[in-house]
């Protein structure tokens, strides 16, 4: 706390496996009152500080940005034989929620944000300045025309469906607008009456069960 309270740029923490590291780093984050990112080799022990910076920090913001593919083949030649190789992927949904929730996190002007990251977190990562314009707030009595706000939606990257209801999408049901976010294991509904919200609902999307109701809401874009 001490180098970091005379700006030291470098500072070196040793210690064997088990030793406290771990916690040492926590209780300087916690003496410091800074947003912090801790930066891994690999996904494992992004994964392992993850969960124990959860523990440490129940009421923070303790996000996780990884590399979002499972499989990542880059395009390849093979001049010998003349063989093309595709590009092939496989991403992970659910870490691509997580990317989502430490943007949103970020943006939202938070200081108890806690990063952790592995070295391959930017591969796929978009414009920052992008993503904060297209960022949509809402509250309770505003006069907004529902199509203005549809259209707000489909520019930050939500599609409509009639289907099946899974993040990133938004579907109308008469005067109502339901949207599941991209970053959220919850989904929002939006009662209109005419062109002014009436009322703002936080959901469970399995079940419909209303959870809370908001007076304003900030709603973040689906997608990098």
């Amino acid at each position: 706390v001490g180098g970091i309270d005379q700006k030291e740029t470098y500072q070196t923490l040793l210690g064997v496996t088990g030793s406290g590291k771990t916690f040492t780093v926590a209780n300087v984050i916690e003496q410091t009152q800074r947003p912090t990112l801790v930066l891994a080799h690999n996904k494992t022990l992004a994964a392992q500080l993850y969960s124990e910076f959860k523990a440490f920090f129940p009421e923070n913001a303790v996000e996780y940005f990884v590399s979002y593919y499972d499989y990542y083949q880059p395009e390849a030649y093979i001049p010998s034989s003349g063989t093309y190789i595709e590009k092939d992927l496989s991403i992970n949904e659910e870490i691509e929620k997580m990317r989502l929730s430490t943007t949103t996190s970020l943006l939202s002007g938070r200081r108890d944000v806690i990063v952790v990251a592995s070295v391959s977190c930017l591969y796929g990562i978009g414009n920052p300045a992008e993503f904060q314009k297209n960022i949509t707030d809402i509250k309770r009595d505003q006069v907004i025309a529902r199509t203005m706000l549809l259209k707000q939606l489909v520019q930050s990257l939500y599609s409509r469906t009639e289907a099946e209801f899974n993040r990133g999408n938004f579907r109308i049901k008469g005067d109502t607008v339901e949207v599941f976010p991209g970053y959220s294991d919850i989904a929002y509904r939006i009662h209109f009456f005419g062109d002014e919200i009436e009322e703002i609902e936080a959901f469970d999307p399995t079940n419909s069960q209303v959870i809370e109701t908001f007076d304003s809401l900030r709603i973040y874009p689906a997608n990098m």
